[in-house]
């Protein structure tokens, strides 16, 4: 898997990561109250650690983690990218948009 981030996105990150040093970037694939894994959604978290079930992605930036039992439903290339109209960070591939409203949770 390969993220790369753009550099609105790192610009936008890099006080929070900063501000919250002791914490890890992920990528969380969220079906909480969604009704089905199928229909989850990407958000960014700022966690404690990593969880079992996490592989930490290199990136040209912040390293990621993401939860391995749900890459099948993330796209191989992937692009972080901050849209300031929305005030919120933006996930997209190749081929489509995945999240054009992500959110930036510290847990």
């Amino acid at each position: 898997m390969e993220i790369k981030w753009t550099d609105r996105a790192m610009k936008k990150i890099e006080g929070s990561v900063q501000a919250h040093s002791d914490k890890q970037v992920k990528l969380k694939y969220d079906t909480d109250g969604c009704g089905c894994v199928v229909s989850g959604v990407t958000a960014l978290w700022l966690v404690d650690e990593k969880d079992g079930d996490d592989v930490l992605v290199e990136t040209n930036a912040y390293p990621v983690l993401v939860e391995k039992s749900k890459m099948v439903f993330l796209d191989e290339k992937m692009t972080i990218d901050f849209n300031e109209t929305a005030n919120s960070y933006m996930l997209t591939c190749p081929s489509q948009i995945l999240n054009p409203r992500m959110s930036l949770t510290v847990k």
